[in-house]
């Protein structure tokens, strides 16, 4: 089961960096779902807010 699911979480804030920085790669990629162990909506959910965070310029969009 999803770590979001678990914790009963709908929402996920791109403003929130701190949550979204392990699901992202070493080379700034964002992981796939094989290696997240997200189930397909909160997948979908973090890629979408990890871009959100990328274009405002909350996360850089290559590695540091």
């Amino acid at each position: 089961e999803c770590y979001f699911c678990k914790k009963n979480i709908h929402e996920i804030d791109f403003k929130e960096t701190n949550l979204l920085r392990p699901y992202i790669s070493g080379l700034g990629k964002i992981r796939k779902k094989t290696r997240t162990g997200l189930c397909a909506t909160h997948q979908r959910r973090i890629a979408r807010a990890v871009k959100r965070a990328r274009h405002i310029g909350l996360l850089s969009a290559t590695s540091k």
